[in-house]
């Protein structure tokens, strides 16, 4: 008998410890997969920013956390909301896929919004400006946004054409959701400052040459002084295109919402031609191109260069704000994460995230700023709860004769680096 007592519990000691060792090694063999949800096809240049901003931020922990391996899947939507929602639909069927990162256009968000937050989502913005994204019409918001807000875009850049001068703006907008929201934003934030709209136009996207020229010169003849541009980097193209073709004396000055950065406009676009408009558009405040940048700041290119094969300086970094959001944000996500204890259960694990997210506890150092506690919990009475950015992290910016972009109070400041130094 007591031999068998003896035995019982010597093979019950051997499969708990087989067990634990079995459960353990499953554990640490578990990956979870982020998936970047953005328009590789039309926007390249900003998804291409926004992936390198989270591969840098994934590269200071080596791509694991707690011992979980974390991979990047890289997902087209062609700025298609229903191709956008086929994505969602196919990280809600991965086992591995624990969040959503999204890219530069904010209509997927806008028509998938309710979908996101039905489902529970983990979704991460750090582009896709519109202000109705991160405001649920519920309690239950699952989307978090490091990048402008056009509940503010809107006023800060009627505030800076204000102070230099404009009072007739005329008001060019894409004829979207974001489009859409802006003309809400934009033409409160000028009655705020006594400044009524000369007029406005809506635009399609794929707009062609001669209806540019037709709109710039109705736009024109209404007397306007200033033209508040909002459209991505394609229509972009061909409105400053149509511009520089009309005479010079029918050129009027272009105070631009940032999509037009987030392609190829500088390429499109010579610097030849550049000299020929006065052309500014919104971004934050921060950039790479700059002679005063932190130990931080050097460090984290450094391993940018490290992590990403396609960057060996600045200016190789086609849309900054893409990579500075993602990698901020990432670290932002890399920080809740460390403050709970990962499960290996995809569905408790973003809900333990999300909750850290919301109540972050240490400070989390970035490219922009210093994050302190960025996103508290969401109601429809706490309105900016899941925005990380203020009007204070916003400036105006422009192309320089190196196709770089340029912040213009840095530019005031002389801290613009006139040389850029390959990194080694």
């Amino acid at each position: 008998m007591l031999i068998m007592k003896f035995l019982f519990r010597f093979f019950l000691f051997t499969y708990l410890i087989f067990i634990t060792t079995y459960t353990s090694n499953v554990y640490a063999q578990k990956k979870y997969t982020i998936y970047l949800d953005a328009d590789f096809s039309g926007a390249t240049a900003s998804s291409l920013a926004i992936q390198q901003g989270i591969t840098t931020a994934l590269a200071e922990v080596d791509n694991q956390i707690q011992g979980i391996e974390f991979g990047l899947i890289l997902k087209d939507h062609r700025a298609n909301s229903l191709r956008s929602r086929r994505n969602l639909e196919a990280f809600l069927a991965d086992e591995q896929a624990l969040m959503v990162f999204s890219g530069l256009h904010s209509p997927p968000l806008l028509a998938n919004k309710s979908f996101i937050n039905d489902n529970d989502i983990l979704l991460l913005d750090p582009w896709a400006a519109a202000g109705p994204i991160t405001r649920s019409a519920s309690e239950k918001n699952w989307i978090f946004r490091l990048s402008i807000d056009d509940s503010n875009a809107g006023k800060f850049i009627s505030k800076k054409a204000i102070e230099q001068g404009f009072r007739k703006p005329y008001l060019l907008l894409e004829d979207t959701g974001w489009g859409r929201s802006n003309k809400i934003t934009m033409t409160q934030a000028l009655n705020e400052s006594s400044v009524k709209p000369i007029g406005l136009s809506w635009f399609n996207w794929g707009v062609g040459m001669n209806h540019a020229k037709v709109l710039l010169r109705d736009i024109k003849a209404s007397g306007a002084d200033v033209i508040f541009f909002v459209g991505n980097s394609a229509e972009g193209v061909t409105f400053v295109n149509a511009m520089i073709e009309l005479p010079q004396s029918t050129r009027l000055p272009i105070r631009s919402h940032w999509g037009i950065t987030g392609g190829n406009f500088s390429e499109k676009v010579t610097a030849s031609q550049r000299e020929k408009i006065d052309l500014q558009f919104i971004q934050t405040n921060f950039s790479f191109i700059n002679d005063n940048l932190s130990v931080t700041a050097k460090n984290v290119l450094a391993l940018a260069v490290k992590s990403n094969s396609t960057i060996k300086h600045p200016t190789d970094i086609k849309a900054q704000t893409g990579f500075i959001h993602a990698y901020d944000l990432t670290k932002i996500v890399i920080a809740a994460i460390k403050q709970v204890k990962l499960t290996g259960d995809r569905n408790q694990d973003k809900s333990l995230i999300h909750h850290a997210l919301e109540h972050l506890v240490q400070p989390v150092t970035g490219l922009l700023k210093t994050y302190k506690g960025p996103f508290t919990p969401y109601s429809k009475s706490q309105f900016n709860a899941h925005e990380a950015l203020t009007i204070e992290d916003y400036a105006m910016g422009k192309y320089s004769p190196k196709d770089e972009i340029v912040l213009l109070n840095s530019l005031e400041n002389n801290h613009q680096s006139n040389i850029i130094e390959s990194i080694e």
